[in-house]
């Protein structure tokens, strides 16, 4: 029997509006955060590197992140040039903690870690606690590329988001993370991103992101996750007041 193409195409959008339920949404996203966050408490060694346009390498940094439940995570910084400097974030409320300082420093998920790297984009691993979204449309991932994605279009649910909007597409059947347009509060475009994962054919989880500026230098910014492991921190970890004083966190 054949199919008339205005049946066929009526199929399409039929499928595409079940998809585009709230809730569906929500549950995709939760399978997206699973690419680059297993587990609800996480410690992740992270290196940054930076890329000049021509492809020359500028900067690189390394960083242990504890990615906790309930919008908290902890980053410490290890390379040299930053050594004894912390970033927390609880919720809403980032502060940076410099080692010869009395006073934890207020700061915004926009601030600059190095590169196009900025503090929400290390410190905040999920999205579907601070997003709600629908599905624009089924499309190529790329625009040459024979494989499709689902495009989805998410906005911020809360304030203490690095972005307030983002184009997201992830794979239409296990929803990877393939790429993203990154929106500031202005609604200016500011990165794009691109993921890396450990598998092609059957991708388990994200290996590296990778961050294009799309406002001033058009450096590259490369987020790569060297190592996970399952690690619940100790609750004064996550105490600006205990960390302002330098401790040892073994």
């Amino acid at each position: 029997m054949k199919i008339l193409p205005f049946v066929t195409l009526g199929l399409a959008l039929v499928t595409g509006a079940a998809l585009a339920q709230p809730q569906d949404v929500a549950s995709i996203l939760k399978a997206t955060d699973k690419f680059r966050m297993s587990a609800d408490n996480l410690q992740v060694e992270t290196q940054i590197n930076v890329l000049n346009a021509d492809g020359t390498p500028d900067k690189e940094r390394r960083y242990t992140v504890f990615a906790q439940a309930g919008r908290q995570s902890l980053v410490v910084m290890q390379s040299p040039a930053e050594k004894g400097q912390k970033v927390l974030m609880l919720g809403d409320d980032f502060w940076l903690l410099m080692p010869n300082s009395q006073r934890p420093l207020r700061i915004t998920p926009m601030q600059k870690l190095l590169g196009d790297a900025s503090t929400g984009d290390v410190a905040t691993m999920s999205w579907a606690d601070d997003y709600a979204g629908k599905l624009v449309v089924q499309e190529p991932c790329e625009p040459a590329a024979k494989t499709t994605c689902l495009h989805l279009s998410l906005s911020a649910t809360r304030k203490g988001v690095t972005y307030q909007r983002i184009e997201l597409w992830v794979g239409k059947t296990r929803f990877e993370p393939v790429r993203a347009d990154l929106y500031v509060l202005s609604d200016k475009l500011a990165k794009q991103a691109t993921f890396v994962m450990d598998k092609p054919t059957a991708p388990t989880m994200v290996l590296e992101m990778v961050l294009a500026d799309q406002v001033g230098n058009h450096k590259t910014t490369h987020v790569r996750y060297l190592s996970r492991k399952t690690r619940q921190v100790p609750p004064e970890w996550l105490n600006p007041m205990f960390l302002v004083r330098n401790p040892p966190l073994e």
